[in-house]
């Protein structure tokens, strides 16, 4: 069993990831936007790992869904996906859940919340960014409705990048680059979630023994 304050202590872990990867996020998407326009990019190290604006309508890694409509679809389903995911994650840190699953439960709330906050509000709060920099709260108003806003990407790691041989299937001939999205710091923590989960889930999910449990098998330990 959990000491009695594993709760209190999860609580806290999970608040503390929540709002570190919130502010890091917000911070350089503030930054980047009231900073750089469109298609700007500067090299953080050599050809590798590159700051370059952009932003998206869509998914995480620039996907993108469905036009206008899709675009409140896809608003709707992340806030209520979030409402499920902080649900969950306030009821396993409740119990004492293991340390290794809060942190991966709140990179994910916090990475698809702080998506959220780009779509929400900063059509509300920024104008565009098409050739200027874009300024906060402007006189003339934002650039999108409630909910309409665009999500605000910056990473790039072009690692490789090269020509296929024309012997090669399909793509050959063509250019080819690893990796090409351009994301951002909340699509990182939600793969970084996800990834946890998946590699560590046995470990996160076992079920600890009762102390019950734990008698019967020093009894038997005994006898």
């Amino acid at each position: 069993m959990r000491p009695k304050g594993g709760s209190k202590n999860q609580a806290l872990t999970a608040l503390l990831v929540i709002l570190s990867v919130l502010t890091l996020d917000q911070v350089l998407k503030i930054w980047i936007k009231t900073n750089m326009y469109l298609g700007q990019e500067f090299a953080i190290a050599g050809n590798w790992f590159i700051i370059h604006f952009t932003e998206n309508n869509g998914m995480a890694f620039g996907l993108e869904f469905g036009g206008d409509v899709g675009k409140i679809i896809l608003s709707v389903f992340r806030i209520i996906a979030v409402a499920g995911i902080g649900y969950f994650l306030f009821n396993y840190a409740k119990k004492g859940a293991k340390t290794g699953l809060i942190v991966a439960g709140s990179l994910i709330f916090s990475g698809a919340l702080g998506n959220i906050l780009d779509s929400a509000f900063y059509g509300l709060v920024f104008n565009d960014s098409y050739h200027q920099i874009s300024t906060f709260m402007p006189a003339g108003g934002g650039y999108a409705p409630f909910l309409y806003g665009k999500v605000v990407d910056m990473l790039y790691f072009p690692l490789i990048s090269g020509q296929f041989p024309d012997w090669f299937p399909v793509w050959g001939g063509e250019d080819f680059m690893f990796f090409r999205p351009v994301f951002n710091v909340a699509d990182t923590a939600i793969s970084v979630g996800i990834g946890m989960i998946i590699v560590f889930q046995k470990r996160f999910f076992e079920e600890e023994p009762t102390n019950a449990e734990g008698g019967e098998a020093q009894e038997v330990k005994e006898a």
